[in-house]
């Protein structure tokens, strides 16, 4: 129901080899949002920059598809997402005919990473490719190892608890923290440009 809520809607799932996993369903892309909405809707949209991975799900029926892609881009680049990774998840695709795409049909880059889906809510097709897809664009990428946080750099180790990247946590003879971390490796980028002295405190694992 379109307005009904400005809330993200919040899912686990179970993602083989990698545990459970939070899915938010924002809010939808709505281009000419009337001015008294904007703001809200930026607030909400902008929760879409501190993602590991965005499911840009299109209706591979619609005619105007590609104009709705190159609009959520755009969205993206203003609120600071441009640079999370996306896995674009063409829905309704057992309505398409006379077309290459069908449910379980599948784009990949140069390092074989699915980059495109195509799939169908109604019938299930696809969504086991989709699963499949999410654990291997979730499980690569990753930063694993560990850092020495002197006890000046508590606000280092809360931003780490806040990205549940913590993985073990021991005192050092600094009255600090040795604390092993496992993160995306979007999410560590970020932590650096915040914190330039993490490259050199940091011991890979």
């Amino acid at each position: 129901q379109l307005f009904a809520t400005l809330d993200p809607t919040l899912r686990s799932a179970d993602i083989p080899q990698l545990g459970k996993v939070v899915m938010a369903d924002t809010v939808g892309f709505i281009r000419q949002l009337p001015h008294s909405l904007v703001d809200a809707f930026r607030a909400t949209l902008e929760e879409t920059a501190q993602a590991t991975l965005l499911l840009h799900v299109v209706d591979a029926h619609d005619e105007n598809s590609d104009d709705h892609i190159l609009a959520v881009n755009q969205v993206l680049e203003e609120i600071g997402a441009q640079d999370v990774a996306q896995l674009l998840v063409f829905n309704k695709a057992d309505l398409l005919e006379n077309s290459p795409y069908y449910p379980g049909y599948a784009e990949h880059d140069k390092d074989g990473k699915i980059t495109k889906i195509w799939v169908s809510a109604r019938t299930g097709g696809g969504l086991d490719l989709l699963r499949e897809a999410l654990q291997g664009r979730l499980s690569s990428g990753r930063v694993h190892g560990m850092v020495h946080l002197g006890p000046s750099q508590g606000q280092i180790r809360a931003q780490l608890y806040a990205l549940k990247a913590v993985q073990n946590e021991t005192l050092n003879d600094e009255g600090g923290w040795d604390i092993v971390i496992n993160l995306t490796n979007y999410q560590w980028q970020k932590l650096c440009q915040q914190h330039s002295e993490l490259a050199q405190i940091f011991v890979a694992l």
